[in-house]
Protein backbone atom coordinates (compact mmCIF):
# COMPACT_ATOMS: atom_id res chain seq x y z
CA UNK A 1 0.00 0.00 0.00
CA UNK A 2 1.26 3.72 -0.84
CA UNK A 3 1.98 5.74 1.87
CA UNK A 4 0.44 8.53 -0.60
CA UNK A 5 -1.87 10.90 -0.31
CA UNK A 6 -2.88 14.25 -2.49
CA UNK A 7 -0.19 16.15 -1.21
CA UNK A 8 1.89 14.63 -4.03
CA UNK A 9 4.03 12.75 -2.05
CA UNK A 10 5.19 9.36 -1.92
CA UNK A 11 6.69 8.28 1.85
CA UNK A 12 9.17 6.11 -0.60
CA UNK A 13 11.00 8.52 -2.59
CA UNK A 14 20.60 25.69 -0.74
CA UNK A 15 24.31 25.03 -1.24
CA UNK A 16 24.84 24.15 2.17
CA UNK A 17 22.77 26.69 4.69
CA UNK A 18 24.93 29.16 6.36
CA UNK A 19 26.87 28.65 9.86
CA UNK A 20 24.63 31.24 11.64
CA UNK A 21 21.16 29.71 10.32
CA UNK A 22 22.30 26.25 11.23
CA UNK A 23 23.41 27.36 14.68
CA UNK A 24 20.29 29.98 15.76
CA UNK A 25 18.47 27.78 17.52
CA UNK A 26 16.30 28.33 20.25
CA UNK A 27 16.53 27.32 24.20
CA UNK A 28 15.67 23.84 23.61
CA UNK A 29 12.19 22.09 25.60
CA UNK A 30 11.42 18.76 26.52
CA UNK A 31 9.05 16.71 24.90
CA UNK A 32 7.80 15.91 28.48
CA UNK A 33 6.50 19.10 29.55
CA UNK A 34 3.86 19.19 25.61
CA UNK A 35 0.56 17.63 26.55
CA UNK A 36 -0.26 20.78 28.25
CA UNK A 37 0.79 22.96 25.62
CA UNK A 38 -1.61 24.79 23.33
CA UNK A 39 1.03 24.10 20.22
CA UNK A 40 2.94 21.02 19.45
CA UNK A 41 5.67 22.10 17.52
CA UNK A 42 6.92 18.91 14.92
CA UNK A 43 10.47 18.59 13.66
CA UNK A 44 11.11 16.33 10.64
CA UNK A 45 13.93 14.27 10.74
CA UNK A 46 14.80 13.48 7.22
CA UNK A 47 13.56 15.44 4.27
CA UNK A 48 12.76 12.57 1.64
CA UNK A 49 9.33 10.81 0.20
CA UNK A 50 8.97 9.13 3.08
CA UNK A 51 10.03 11.63 5.98
CA UNK A 52 7.66 14.46 4.01
CA UNK A 53 5.01 12.10 3.75
CA UNK A 54 4.34 11.06 7.20
CA UNK A 55 4.97 14.72 8.18
CA UNK A 56 2.09 15.59 5.92
CA UNK A 57 -0.59 12.42 7.12
CA UNK A 58 0.75 14.21 10.45
CA UNK A 59 -0.79 17.70 9.61
CA UNK A 60 -4.07 15.96 8.24
CA UNK A 61 -4.36 13.98 11.40
CA UNK A 62 -4.07 16.58 14.00
CA UNK A 63 -4.75 19.76 15.45
CA UNK A 64 -2.71 22.51 17.58
CA UNK A 65 0.52 20.91 16.02
CA UNK A 66 2.81 23.01 13.43
CA UNK A 67 5.51 22.09 11.15
CA UNK A 68 8.28 24.34 12.26
CA UNK A 69 12.23 22.36 11.94
CA UNK A 70 13.51 20.24 9.09
CA UNK A 71 16.53 18.16 8.92
CA UNK A 72 18.15 16.00 6.26
CA UNK A 73 21.96 15.28 5.51
CA UNK A 74 21.39 16.88 2.34
CA UNK A 75 20.84 20.25 2.33
CA UNK A 76 18.76 19.98 -1.34
CA UNK A 77 16.30 17.12 0.62
CA UNK A 78 15.61 20.26 3.36
CA UNK A 79 15.19 22.71 0.92
CA UNK A 80 12.59 20.81 -1.53
CA UNK A 81 10.78 19.74 1.51
CA UNK A 82 9.92 23.17 2.77
CA UNK A 83 9.20 24.50 -0.95
CA UNK A 84 6.49 21.84 -1.21
CA UNK A 85 5.21 22.77 2.55
CA UNK A 86 5.07 25.91 1.76
CA UNK A 87 3.88 25.66 -1.97
CA UNK A 88 0.73 23.49 -1.17
CA UNK A 89 -2.55 24.85 -2.14
CA UNK A 90 -4.03 23.25 0.91
CA UNK A 91 -4.92 26.41 3.37
CA UNK A 92 -5.04 24.54 6.35
CA UNK A 93 -1.65 22.72 5.76
CA UNK A 94 0.31 25.90 4.79
CA UNK A 95 -1.10 27.86 7.70
CA UNK A 96 0.89 25.24 10.14
CA UNK A 97 3.89 25.16 8.39
CA UNK A 98 6.41 27.49 9.98
CA UNK A 99 10.29 26.73 9.15
CA UNK A 100 12.82 29.68 9.07
CA UNK A 101 15.89 29.56 8.41
CA UNK A 102 17.12 29.13 11.63
CA UNK A 103 15.13 25.79 11.84
CA UNK A 104 16.58 24.06 8.54
CA UNK A 105 19.16 21.79 9.52
CA UNK A 106 21.96 19.51 7.42
CA UNK A 107 24.65 17.65 7.53
CA UNK A 108 25.73 14.09 9.25
CA UNK A 109 24.90 16.00 12.57
CA UNK A 110 21.80 17.40 11.60
CA UNK A 111 20.07 15.40 13.88
CA UNK A 112 21.48 16.78 16.48
CA UNK A 113 20.69 20.45 15.73
CA UNK A 114 17.05 19.48 15.49
CA UNK A 115 17.19 18.09 18.99
CA UNK A 116 18.62 21.26 20.35
CA UNK A 117 15.77 22.96 18.86
CA UNK A 118 12.63 23.95 20.26
CA UNK A 119 10.77 21.26 18.84
CA UNK A 120 8.04 18.85 20.88
CA UNK A 121 7.80 16.02 19.02
CA UNK A 122 10.28 14.57 16.60
CA UNK A 123 9.15 12.48 12.90
CA UNK A 124 11.44 10.42 12.25
CA UNK A 125 12.06 9.55 8.23
CA UNK A 126 15.57 8.75 7.34
CA UNK A 127 17.03 5.99 6.48
CA UNK A 128 16.81 2.89 8.58
CA UNK A 129 20.61 2.35 9.13
CA UNK A 130 20.46 5.52 10.99
CA UNK A 131 17.43 4.61 12.91
CA UNK A 132 18.76 3.41 16.23
CA UNK A 133 21.04 6.11 16.61
CA UNK A 134 18.23 8.86 16.18
CA UNK A 135 15.75 6.75 18.06
CA UNK A 136 18.08 6.43 21.50
CA UNK A 137 19.53 10.51 20.44
CA UNK A 138 15.33 11.65 20.54
CA UNK A 139 14.76 9.87 24.03
CA UNK A 140 17.71 11.23 25.60
CA UNK A 141 16.38 14.87 24.26
CA UNK A 142 12.97 13.88 25.75
CA UNK A 143 11.29 14.43 23.06
CA UNK A 144 8.00 12.68 21.66
CA UNK A 145 8.53 10.11 18.69
CA UNK A 146 6.89 8.97 15.54
CA UNK A 147 9.67 6.68 13.81
CA UNK A 148 8.95 5.19 10.59
CA UNK A 149 10.07 1.00 10.39
CA UNK A 150 12.09 -1.25 10.52
CA UNK A 151 13.55 -0.18 13.58
CA UNK A 152 17.19 -0.65 12.74
CA UNK A 153 18.65 -3.41 9.94
CA UNK A 154 20.68 -5.52 12.46
CA UNK A 155 20.37 -7.02 15.97
CA UNK A 156 22.84 -4.28 17.27
CA UNK A 157 20.72 -1.79 16.36
CA UNK A 158 17.77 -3.85 17.51
CA UNK A 159 19.11 -3.73 20.89
CA UNK A 160 19.90 -0.37 21.05
CA UNK A 161 16.01 0.97 20.07
CA UNK A 162 14.92 -1.48 22.71
CA UNK A 163 16.90 -0.01 25.26
CA UNK A 164 15.51 3.62 24.44
CA UNK A 165 12.07 2.44 24.20
CA UNK A 166 12.49 1.29 27.87
CA UNK A 167 13.68 4.76 28.72
CA UNK A 168 11.04 6.21 26.77
CA UNK A 169 8.39 4.32 28.86
CA UNK A 170 10.38 6.18 32.26
CA UNK A 171 10.30 8.96 30.91
CA UNK A 172 6.62 8.89 29.87
CA UNK A 173 7.02 9.87 26.44
CA UNK A 174 5.26 8.69 23.51
CA UNK A 175 6.08 6.13 20.45
CA UNK A 176 4.28 5.91 17.64
CA UNK A 177 5.53 3.44 14.64
CA UNK A 178 4.65 3.09 10.80
CA UNK A 179 3.35 0.21 11.10
CA UNK A 180 0.20 1.81 10.22
CA UNK A 181 -1.81 -1.44 10.48
CA UNK A 182 -2.02 -1.26 14.26
CA UNK A 183 -3.96 1.81 13.59
CA UNK A 184 -6.08 0.81 10.56
CA UNK A 185 -9.75 0.32 12.22
CA UNK A 186 -10.36 -3.59 9.86
CA UNK A 187 -7.51 -4.63 11.25
CA UNK A 188 -7.66 -3.44 15.09
CA UNK A 189 -11.47 -5.00 15.12
CA UNK A 190 -10.63 -8.23 13.55
CA UNK A 191 -7.45 -8.67 15.06
CA UNK A 192 -9.72 -8.28 18.44
CA UNK A 193 -11.83 -10.82 17.25
CA UNK A 194 -9.17 -13.28 16.47
CA UNK A 195 -7.65 -12.67 20.15
CA UNK A 196 -11.37 -13.64 21.24
CA UNK A 197 -11.65 -17.06 19.34
CA UNK A 198 -13.64 -16.13 16.22
CA UNK A 199 -11.36 -18.74 14.58
CA UNK A 200 -10.73 -20.97 17.01
CA UNK A 201 -7.08 -21.95 18.20
CA UNK A 202 -4.56 -20.77 15.59
CA UNK A 203 -3.39 -23.82 13.96
CA UNK A 204 -0.91 -21.60 10.86
CA UNK A 205 -0.15 -18.40 9.65
CA UNK A 206 0.97 -17.16 5.83
CA UNK A 207 2.50 -13.44 5.09
CA UNK A 208 3.39 -12.06 1.64
CA UNK A 209 5.08 -9.63 0.23
CA UNK A 210 5.84 -9.90 -3.34
CA UNK A 211 5.78 -7.26 -5.70
CA UNK A 212 8.62 -5.01 -8.08
CA UNK A 213 11.38 -3.20 -6.81
CA UNK A 214 10.76 0.32 -5.41
CA UNK A 215 13.65 1.81 -7.20
CA UNK A 216 17.46 1.82 -7.93
CA UNK A 217 19.25 5.00 -9.53
CA UNK A 218 22.29 5.26 -11.34
CA UNK A 219 24.88 6.84 -10.09
CA UNK A 220 25.41 10.42 -11.17
CA UNK A 221 28.36 12.92 -11.51
CA UNK A 222 27.05 15.03 -9.01
CA UNK A 223 26.84 11.97 -6.61
CA UNK A 224 30.58 11.88 -6.03
CA UNK A 225 31.31 9.66 -3.08
CA UNK A 226 30.52 6.55 -2.10
CA UNK A 227 28.71 7.65 0.83
CA UNK A 228 26.14 9.97 -0.95
CA UNK A 229 25.57 7.19 -3.57
CA UNK A 230 24.66 4.81 -0.75
CA UNK A 231 22.46 7.29 0.68
CA UNK A 232 20.75 8.08 -3.06
CA UNK A 233 20.29 4.68 -3.57
CA UNK A 234 19.52 3.20 -0.13
CA UNK A 235 17.34 0.50 -0.73
CA UNK A 236 20.05 -1.03 -2.92
CA UNK A 237 22.38 -1.74 0.29
CA UNK A 238 21.62 -4.11 2.75
CA UNK A 239 23.69 -2.05 5.24
CA UNK A 240 21.62 0.94 4.76
CA UNK A 241 17.64 -0.70 4.09
CA UNK A 242 18.31 -4.31 5.61
CA UNK A 243 17.32 -5.74 2.43
CA UNK A 244 13.46 -5.99 1.25
CA UNK A 245 12.47 -8.69 4.15
CA UNK A 246 13.30 -6.07 6.15
CA UNK A 247 12.00 -2.52 4.43
CA UNK A 248 8.98 -3.77 3.50
CA UNK A 249 7.76 -7.70 4.36
CA UNK A 250 8.21 -6.09 8.18
CA UNK A 251 4.48 -4.93 8.13
CA UNK A 252 3.26 -8.11 7.33
CA UNK A 253 5.72 -9.99 9.70
CA UNK A 254 3.94 -7.24 12.13
CA UNK A 255 0.65 -8.21 11.96
CA UNK A 256 1.17 -12.02 12.31
CA UNK A 257 2.90 -11.13 15.14
CA UNK A 258 -0.13 -9.36 16.87
CA UNK A 259 -2.12 -11.67 15.82
CA UNK A 260 -0.19 -14.51 17.70
CA UNK A 261 0.31 -12.12 20.15
CA UNK A 262 4.07 -13.59 19.84
CA UNK A 263 7.44 -13.24 18.46
CA UNK A 264 8.73 -16.75 16.43
CA UNK A 265 11.13 -18.85 18.50
CA UNK A 266 12.84 -19.91 15.21
CA UNK A 267 13.34 -19.32 11.36
CA UNK A 268 14.40 -21.56 8.49
CA UNK A 269 14.45 -19.83 5.70
CA UNK A 270 16.16 -19.64 1.99
CA UNK A 271 16.42 -16.62 -0.93
CA UNK A 272 18.07 -15.51 -4.05
CA UNK A 273 18.48 -13.05 -6.32
CA UNK A 274 17.02 -14.25 -9.37
CA UNK A 275 16.34 -11.10 -12.06
CA UNK A 276 18.64 -8.57 -10.68
CA UNK A 277 21.48 -8.62 -12.93
CA UNK A 278 24.90 -7.77 -11.14
CA UNK A 279 24.70 -3.41 -11.58
CA UNK A 280 25.89 -0.94 -9.17
CA UNK A 281 21.96 0.31 -8.72
CA UNK A 282 21.00 -3.47 -7.33
CA UNK A 283 23.11 -3.14 -4.95
CA UNK A 284 24.20 -6.19 -3.07
CA UNK A 285 20.52 -7.10 -1.38
CA UNK A 286 18.40 -10.67 -2.82
CA UNK A 287 15.12 -10.11 -4.48
CA UNK A 288 13.37 -13.23 -3.22
CA UNK A 289 13.02 -14.93 0.45
CA UNK A 290 10.92 -17.49 1.94
CA UNK A 291 10.76 -18.24 5.40
CA UNK A 292 9.30 -21.00 7.49
CA UNK A 293 9.02 -19.05 11.24
CA UNK A 294 8.03 -21.30 14.05
CA UNK A 295 5.72 -19.37 16.82
CA UNK A 296 5.45 -21.14 20.16
CA UNK A 297 2.89 -24.04 20.78
CA UNK A 298 4.62 -25.49 16.90
CA UNK A 299 2.20 -22.91 15.08
CA UNK A 300 4.29 -22.03 11.68
CA UNK A 301 3.89 -19.04 9.66
CA UNK A 302 5.07 -19.01 6.17
CA UNK A 303 6.85 -15.70 4.63
CA UNK A 304 7.52 -14.92 1.08
CA UNK A 305 8.86 -11.60 0.15
CA UNK A 306 9.99 -10.70 -3.42
CA UNK A 307 11.00 -8.21 -5.82
CA UNK A 308 9.58 -10.17 -9.18
CA UNK A 309 7.51 -8.80 -11.95
CA UNK A 310 4.19 -10.23 -12.36
CA UNK A 311 4.46 -12.01 -8.14
CA UNK A 312 1.91 -9.56 -6.87
CA UNK A 313 0.46 -10.30 -3.29
CA UNK A 314 0.79 -8.59 -0.04
CA UNK A 315 -1.14 -10.27 2.69
CA UNK A 316 -1.82 -11.81 5.62
CA UNK A 317 -3.65 -14.97 6.68
CA UNK A 318 -4.36 -16.85 9.97
CA UNK A 319 -5.93 -20.63 9.79
CA UNK A 320 -7.60 -21.62 12.94
CA UNK A 321 -9.85 -24.68 13.99
CA UNK A 322 -12.92 -22.78 13.36
CA UNK A 323 -12.14 -21.08 9.79
CA UNK A 324 -9.64 -18.38 8.38
CA UNK A 325 -9.01 -15.02 8.86
CA UNK A 326 -6.94 -11.95 6.43
CA UNK A 327 -6.70 -10.65 9.64
CA UNK A 328 -9.05 -7.41 8.04
CA UNK A 329 -12.59 -8.91 6.82
CA UNK A 330 -14.00 -9.10 10.16
CA UNK A 331 -13.58 -5.55 11.01
CA UNK A 332 -14.70 -2.30 9.58
CA UNK A 333 -13.71 0.57 7.77
CA UNK A 334 -12.39 3.64 9.41
CA UNK A 335 -9.91 6.74 8.88
CA UNK A 336 -6.86 6.68 6.33
CA UNK A 337 -4.27 4.17 8.55
CA UNK A 338 -1.32 6.51 7.65
CA UNK A 339 -3.56 9.36 9.22
CA UNK A 340 -4.98 7.75 12.22
CA UNK A 341 -1.79 6.57 13.67
CA UNK A 342 -0.77 10.27 13.98
CA UNK A 343 -4.06 11.13 15.71
CA UNK A 344 -3.44 8.52 17.86
CA UNK A 345 0.43 9.53 18.24
CA UNK A 346 -0.97 13.19 19.57
CA UNK A 347 -4.09 11.80 21.45
CA UNK A 348 -1.32 9.89 24.01
CA UNK A 349 1.22 13.00 24.35
CA UNK A 350 -1.90 15.06 24.93
CA UNK A 351 -3.26 12.30 27.74
CA UNK A 352 -7.17 11.97 25.57
CA UNK A 353 -6.32 8.87 24.49
CA UNK A 354 -4.25 5.70 25.71
CA UNK A 355 -0.53 6.16 25.98
CA UNK A 356 1.31 4.29 23.67
CA UNK A 357 4.67 3.07 23.40
CA UNK A 358 4.89 0.74 20.56
CA UNK A 359 9.33 0.99 20.17
CA UNK A 360 9.33 -2.62 21.78
CA UNK A 361 6.84 -4.17 19.28
CA UNK A 362 8.33 -2.65 16.25
CA UNK A 363 11.67 -4.14 17.14
CA UNK A 364 10.15 -7.67 17.65
CA UNK A 365 8.64 -7.44 14.68
CA UNK A 366 12.19 -6.13 12.59
CA UNK A 367 14.23 -8.76 14.39
CA UNK A 368 11.78 -11.13 13.26
CA UNK A 369 12.52 -9.83 9.51
CA UNK A 370 16.12 -9.42 10.27
CA UNK A 371 16.77 -13.34 11.72
CA UNK A 372 14.93 -14.47 8.35
CA UNK A 373 17.51 -12.77 6.54
CA UNK A 374 20.00 -14.29 8.84
CA UNK A 375 19.03 -17.35 7.98
CA UNK A 376 18.41 -16.81 4.57
CA UNK A 377 21.75 -15.29 3.90
CA UNK A 378 23.63 -18.46 6.00
CA UNK A 379 21.30 -21.11 5.43
CA UNK A 380 21.40 -22.18 8.85
CA UNK A 381 18.16 -22.58 11.21
CA UNK A 382 17.96 -18.98 13.35
CA UNK A 383 16.14 -19.16 16.71
CA UNK A 384 15.15 -15.90 18.34
CA UNK A 385 17.31 -16.14 20.98
CA UNK A 386 20.43 -16.05 18.90
CA UNK A 387 19.12 -13.44 16.66
CA UNK A 388 18.46 -11.07 19.53
CA UNK A 389 22.16 -11.70 21.06
CA UNK A 390 23.87 -11.52 18.23
CA UNK A 391 26.60 -9.49 17.94
CA UNK A 392 26.29 -8.45 14.14
CA UNK A 393 26.36 -4.88 13.42
CA UNK A 394 26.53 -4.00 9.74
CA UNK A 395 26.64 -0.32 9.70
CA UNK A 396 29.69 1.25 9.55
CA UNK A 397 30.58 3.13 12.62
CA UNK A 398 32.27 5.91 11.02
CA UNK A 399 30.73 7.68 8.02
CA UNK A 400 32.60 10.27 6.35
CA UNK A 401 31.95 11.56 2.39
CA UNK A 402 35.49 11.00 2.03
CA UNK A 403 35.98 7.05 2.29
CA UNK A 404 34.61 4.35 -0.05
CA UNK A 405 31.56 1.97 1.05
CA UNK A 406 31.65 -0.16 -2.04
CA UNK A 407 28.90 -2.21 -2.24
CA UNK A 408 29.68 -6.28 -1.00
CA UNK A 409 28.90 -9.40 -2.70
CA UNK A 410 25.78 -10.66 -2.60
CA UNK A 411 25.52 -13.20 0.00
CA UNK A 412 26.05 -16.84 -0.41
CA UNK A 413 24.80 -19.68 2.29
CA UNK A 414 28.00 -21.08 2.92
CA UNK A 415 30.05 -18.39 2.85
CA UNK A 416 28.24 -15.04 4.16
Amino acid sequence: MSKEKKFGLTRRDFGKLSAAASFAIITAKSGVDAANSDTLRVGLLGCGGRGTGAAKNHLDGTENTKLVALADIFPDKVEAARKRFEATKEDDIRKRVDIDDGHCFSGLDAYKKLLESDVDIIIEGSLPYRRPLHIEAIINAKKHLFTEKPAAVDPVGIRRVIAASEKAKELGLTIVAGTQRRHQKEYVETIKKIHDGAIGDILSARAYWCGTLPFARERTPEWKSDLEYCIRNWYGFCWMAGDNIVEQHVHNLDVINWALDAHPVSVFASGGRTWKPKEEKYGDIYDNFSCDYEYPNGVHMTSMSRHWKGADGVFEEITGTKGRSDCRSLGTPGVDPYVQEHTDFVASIRGTGPKLNEGVQVAHSTLTAIMGRMSAYTGEKITWDQALNSDLSIVPDDLDFAKAYPAGPVPSPGTH
